[in-house]
């Protein structure tokens, strides 16, 4: 990346947040220590206000102007935005109620010339769920569970928190957790969580979830605690896989928060990981059993604990039964 275009996208950064430090440039652009203050200094010799905090762990505070430029999408940036809009129609996501309107309101920003291009992107493109041809298609509502949204309002600031959810219908339970990652897999949005009750982790559904608060007092560890603590877990796992070239892309498409892939082979054509499940989880056991099938043939399972296997049994034991089934028809 050119210095110019570098200066360019670390002015935005910076204006667009109250303080930052030149530790999160370093890491934001991947520049030394050095470039990071060079540029700063420069972006402040071109009239951008910055405000020093000295001492430790001082950063830079941004006061609040109008330096840089309205910004203008090009003809692509502004169809690729509507068209990330199209695609999420068929899926539940925060923040999104009433995509409608956001897309109009797209419409209404584009330039005359690109207008009747994006209404006619949206006559156009079809994706999964939103069909007309098919109605029988259940498209789902502008948006995920409220709760969602509450969720990620309080981990924007607390990650420590207090969750309500309901595993059965009719019977909500309540558990205290640390919150490490919210994800996706197979169309279900998941909560990577550290379960400070039974000092666990586990994953749950955000689908169960009824009720998100911030935790009242001191938590029992520390994030670096917990982090260090699923570092060792991972290390020495209960659940033990080698993969080949083929597994290893898979894998590389689509894998669990934070699991590392240990690279075994010459131009990463092998690999191997460890990790530990919980086996008293099932909702734990059952994500991993479904993903160990979509790596493949080529997952070799070293070691595994007991309720994994039985869970993977299960599924074998289902195909036997439906290839069975379509066999007799």
């Amino acid at each position: 990346m050119k210095k110019s275009e570098r200066i360019n996208l670390i002015m935005r950064y910076i204006n667009n947040r109250s303080r930052f430090t030149i530790a999160e440039l370093q890491k934001e652009f991947d520049i030394s220590r050095a470039t990071a203050i060079r540029d700063v200094q420069d972006i402040e010799a071109m009239g951008l206000p910055l405000v020093a905090e000295r001492g430790r762990g001082g950063g830079y505070f941004v006061m609040q102007n109008d330096f840089l430029p309205t910004v203008r999408f090009t003809p692509d940036e502004l169809k690729a935005v509507f068209i990330a809009f199209m695609a999420t129609k068929n899926q539940q996501l925060p923040y999104l109620h009433g995509r409608k309107t956001i897309m109009e309101k797209l419409i209404a920003i584009a330039p005359q010339t690109q207008q009747d291009i994006l209404i006619m992107l949206n006559q156009l493109l079809l994706f999964t769920g939103s069909n007309p041809a098919h109605p029988d298609i259940l498209e789902l509502d502008d948006a995920g569970p409220p709760e969602f949204n509450q969720l990620l309002n309080l981990a924007l600031n607390d990650r420590y928190m207090t969750l309500t959810y309901e595993p059965v219908t009719g019977r909500t339970e309540q558990l205290n957790a640390y919150i490490l990652q919210v994800f996706q897999m197979q169309g279900t949005w998941l909560l990577d969580l550290y379960d400070l009750d039974t000092t666990a982790f586990r994953y749950l559904p955000i689908e169960q979830l009824r009720e998100s608060r911030s935790l009242v007092g001191n938590p029992p560890l520390s994030e670096k605690e917990i982090l260090v603590q699923r570092q060792q877990l991972r290390a020495h796992g209960n659940l033990k896989v080698t993969l080949n070239k083929r597994a290893v892309e898979r894998f590389k498409a689509f894998h669990p928060p934070g699991l590392i892939l240990q690279f075994t082979g010459m131009f990463q054509s092998s690999g191997l990981f460890q990790t530990q499940i919980n086996e008293s989880d099932e909702e734990e056991v059952g994500y991993y059993a479904d993903w160990l099938l979509y790596l493949g043939l080529g997952a070799k399972i070293e070691s595994m604990p007991q309720a994994l296997k039985i869970a993977l049994k299960g599924r074998q034991e289902n195909l036997k039964a439906l290839l069975g089934y379509r066999s007799g028809n």
